[in-house]
C-alpha cells in the first residue's frame, strides 16, 4: 500500500473532534498515512503535524475577526503555498468555511483533490456560496440528509455521512442515571436552554424564566435545570434569577446530562436542538433577534422552518415560536402538555436519530479514500 499524505485544517474544538474521528477511521482503513495541516490537541494526538496552533483560527464575532484579519489572511496565504509545495493526496477542510473554502479553491486549481467536511448553511441563506463550493470542492461531506439533497440539485459531488453525535448519543438515554449523577430528585423536570451566547441569553433569559414561573403556577411540583455554557453565562443567569422564587439548578456545562435528566425542554433555536432531538426530549423552540436583523433574515432565509428538528423532519414536528410570537403565555401553554406527553415528537426524533446514525467517521473516511482511488 502506497504511503498517503492527507492534509486537514480544522478551526475550532468541534472540528478537532470530527477531524480526530476521521483520522482514526482513515488509519484503520489505510494503515500507511501521514497527516499535515492545522488541528487541535485531539488531531495532534492522532498524529497530525500542525503547522501552527489551531487557536489562531478560532475567532468568534465580526469585531474580533476584523482585529485579526491581517494575521488570518497571512496565515491562509502561507498555508496555501506550503500545501501546494507539499502536494498532499487530498486536502480536507473541516467546517470553518470562511477560512477553508478559499484554500480548497486554490489547491484544487493547483491540481490537489479537495474535500469539505460539514456543510455551511448555504441551503438557508447566502445560496450563492454554492458556486464557490462547486468550483473549489471535489467532494462535500454532509452531516444531514437535506443538505446532501441541496448539493445534488446544484451539481456538487456530495455524500451524506451521518452525524457523529447520533453515533455517540445512545438511542435511549437513561433518565434515572442522569438525575442521580446530577443529584436531582424525581418528579417533572424541565430544562431551560436559552443559548450559549451573551446576546441570546439577554434576549431570551428573562423570557424563559418568566415562562418557568408561569409553568410552575400551572404545575406546582415542577423543577428546572439550566446548563450554563461558560462562567459568563452563569453569572448572567444568576443575575436574572435574583429575587425570583424558582427551584432551578444551574449546571456548569453538562448540557447532555441536563437533556438526559429532563422531561421536556424550552430551547433556543440552534445546534442544541439537534442534541435535544437525539436525547428524545419533547421541546418547544423559541427565538428572538433584534427587530432589524429578524426583518432582514426573514427576507433572506429560503427555508420554511428555522429549527433543525423541523428541517430534518421536513415538517412542523416541534413548535417554533419566533420573535413577537414568543410570549410567556404562548410558551407555557405550548410546553405544558409536552411535560407528560410529547410522544408524537419523540417518535419522530427516534426515526431521525436512526437516519443520522451511520458511523459517520468511517463513512467519511471511505468517501475520502474512494475519491483518491485508494479503496480497500
Amino acid at each position: 500500500m502506497a504511503n498517503l499524505r492527507i492534509a486537514l485544517v480544522a478551526g475550532e474544538a468541534s472540528g478537532d473532534i470530527l477531524g480526530a474521528g476521521l483520522m482514526r477511521a482513515l488509519k484503520a482503513q489505510h494503515p500507511a498515512v501521514d497527516f499535515i495541516g492545522v488541528g487541535g490537541p485531539l488531531m495532534q494526538a492522532e498524529g497530525l503535524t500542525s503547522y501552527f496552533p489551531m487557536e489562531r483560527l478560532s475567532v468568534m464575532g465580526l469585531v474580533e475577526v476584523l482585529g485579526r484579519l491581517r494575521e488570518l489572511l497571512k496565515r491562509r496565504k502561507d498555508l496555501i503555498a506550503t500545501l501546494i509545495a507539499e502536494k498532499p493526496d487530498v486536502f480536507i477542510g473541516i467546517d470553518a468555511p470562511d477560512f477553508n473554502l478559499n484554500i480548497e479553491l486554490k489547491l484544487r486549481q493547483a491540481g490537489i483533490k479537495t474535500v469539505h467536511y460539514v456543510s455551511p448553511s448555504v441551503w438557508a441563506w447566502r445560496q450563492k456560496r454554492v458556486l464557490k463550493i462547486r468550483e473549489g470542492c471535489d467532494l462535500m461531506l454532509t452531516l444531514l440528509p437535506f443538505e446532501a439533497k441541496f448539493y445534488e440539485e446544484k451539481g456538487v459531488p456530495v455524500r451524506f455521512v451521518g452525524h457523529t453525535l447520533a453515533d455517540t448519543i445512545p438511542l435511549e438515554a437513561d433518565r434515572a442515571a442522569a438525575r442521580a449523577e446530577l443529584g436531582l430528585p424525581d418528579g417533572p423536570l424541565v430544562a431551560l436552554m436559552p443559548g450559549s451566547r451573551g446576546g441570546e441569553v439577554s434576549r431570551l433569559g428573562a423570557l424563559f424564566l418568566d415562562t418557568a414561573e408561569r409553568l410552575r403556577a400551572m404545575r406546582p411540583g415542577l423543577r428546572f435545570v439550566i446548563p450554563c455554557a461558560n462562567p459568563e453565562r452563569r453569572a448572567q443567569l444568576e443575575e436574572l434569577l435574583a429575587g425570583r422564587d424558582l427551584p432551578v439548578t444551574l449546571l456548569d456545562g453538562k448540557s447532555h446530562l441536563a437533556l438526559a435528566a429532563c422531561n421536556a425542554v424550552l430551547i433556543a433555536s440552534g445546534t442544541a436542538t439537534l442534541e435535544a432531538l437525539l436525547y428524545k426530549r419533547p421541546m418547544v423552540v423559541a427565538y428572538r433577534l433584534a427587530p432589524l436583523t429578524f426583518w432582514i433574515l426573514k427576507r433572506m432565509v429560503k427555508s420554511p422552518y428555522v429549527s433543525l428538528p423541523n428541517l430534518l423532519a421536513q415538517r412542523l414536528l416541534v413548535p417554533e415560536l419566533l420573535q413577537d410570537d414568543a410570549t410567556v403565555d404562548a410558551l407555557a401553554q405550548t410546553l405544558s402538555p409536552l411535560i407528560e406527553g410529547g410522544e408524537e415528537q419523540t417518535r419522530g426524533f427516534d426515526e431521525i436519530h436512526r437516519t443520522l446514525r451511520l458511523d459517520a467517521s468511517n463513512q467519511a473516511a471511505d468517501a475520502v479514500l474512494n475519491l483518491i482511488g485508494q479503496t480497500r
